[in-house]
């Protein structure tokens, strides 16, 4: 089994906290983490008998776990968490129930009215490529990466990643959807993934995604929502300052797992995605995902943002810690170009910021006398951790 950043940070509010949650997509490894870590009974709600129990009774299904238990898909019971309070709060100890759920708006609705101070919520997204390198795990160049993406089935057995995202794909849209709201009309829903996969790391524009869709703003807004609380893309919001200058208000749109958004997009070798003019769009969501994972594998708010002005000037991630912000650009080229810090030093010049990086899909390191820095893809996390 691969290991999880994650692990050490779980036990740990585990010893702080009555209750602790896992969130994150389906099959991204939470119930594997949580019965390697914790050695407590586990019921899965998704079983029927199981569900009844809970739902039918329970005071009574609680009754029968005094020392607590691990709690798969909570989502799936949401009268539980009131009762749960009640619980914890009188036996008052840590350590009691390990819970995770797959629907990020939904439990995380239904859990902090009634555990809030009682519990610690986590996020466990795919395998960052970061994770996988430390465990001896060969990734292949950064397209073969991005192709696969990081959920476990496909790095533990060795699963073809474009059949895993066909069934994984498939299975969002035949079991969540009809958990989370009544899409009536699944092609047209394919459609809207497809296009939302076209629009990787662009400005989000409904008007247009509605259009092109044939549905209203307001279903496209639905939908949206639907992706973002399954956990298949999430939004990156712009950087707002108390300025003058016309800033974009709008957020950008990237898939939680790249290999999900190849999927969408038609593509089934590393060659296509290399080729493929959202190569640089790819590339970028990728980097954006290994920075996002990085803060959520060490328990930490991730503070993304990304900056654009009305004049084009723009950044493509900001880092917030503390007072100043880090500018990162992301390119997909392989060689350093002298203007790939014109962005950087334009946000520099007008906004707080401190040093500033160029990622990129090359090998060789540059470290500036400035402060700033030039470097691979896979050396973001030591960067990562100077900054924080």
């Amino acid at each position: 089994m691969i290991p999880r950043s994650l692990t050490r940070h779980a036990i740990s509010a585990f010893g702080q906290y009555p209750i602790v949650t896992l969130v994150g997509p389906r099959q991204s490894g939470k119930t594997t983490l949580a019965r390697n870590a914790f050695d407590l009974p586990y019921v899965n709600l998704e079983a029927p008998d199981e569900r009844d129990f809970v739902l039918s009774d329970p005071r009574g299904f609680l009754a029968s776990h005094p020392d607590g238990a691990i709690i798969d898909e909570i989502q799936r019971a949401p009268d539980l968490a009131s009762y749960l309070q009640v619980r914890v709060d009188e036996t008052n100890r840590p350590g009691q129930f390990l819970l995770t759920g797959s629907h990020n708006f939904a439990v995380r609705e239904q859990l902090s009215q009634s555990l809030a101070g009682r519990m610690a919520l986590l996020t466990l997204l795919p395998f960052s490529r970061s994770e996988l390198i430390d465990a001896g795990v060969h990734c292949g160049g950064y397209f073969d990466h991005i192709l696969a993406g990081g959920y476990p089935r496909i790095r533990d057995i060795g699963l073809d990643p474009t059949s895993f995202h066909r069934d994984y794909v498939g299975t969002y849209l035949e079991r969540d959807l009809r958990q989370l709201s009544a899409v009536r009309n699944i092609a047209q829903f394919q459609t809207f993934m497809r296009l939302c996969a076209a629009n990787i790391g662009q400005v989000l524009n409904l008007n247009r995604l509605a259009s092109d869709c044939g549905i209203s703003q307001t279903t496209a807004t639905e939908w949206l929502n639907l992706m973002e609380a399954g956990y298949i893309l999430h939004r990156l919001q712009p950087y707002f300052a108390n300025t003058r200058k016309r800033l974009v208000k709008r957020p950008k749109l990237y898939f939680h797992d790249t290999g999900v958004a190849c999927f969408l997009l038609g593509l089934t070798v590393a060659e296509h995605v290399e080729s493929h003019p959202l190569r640089g769009a790819l590339f970028e969501n990728h980097v954006i995902n290994e920075v996002l994972k990085h803060d959520l594998n060490r328990n930490r708010a991730a503070q993304l943002h990304f900056f654009r002005d009305g004049n084009g000037n723009e950044v493509d991630l900001l880092h917030g810690r503390g007072p100043k912000l880090v500018p990162i650009e992301i390119k997909s080229g392989q060689t350093i170009s002298s203007d790939w810090f014109k962005g950087i030093d334009h946000f520099a010049r007008h906004f707080p910021a401190t040093g500033g990086a160029v990622i990129y899909a090359g090998e060789a390191s540059q470290h500036r006398s400035d402060g700033r820095a030039v470097l691979p893809a896979d050396e973001l996390p030591a960067l990562l951790e100077t900054i924080t």
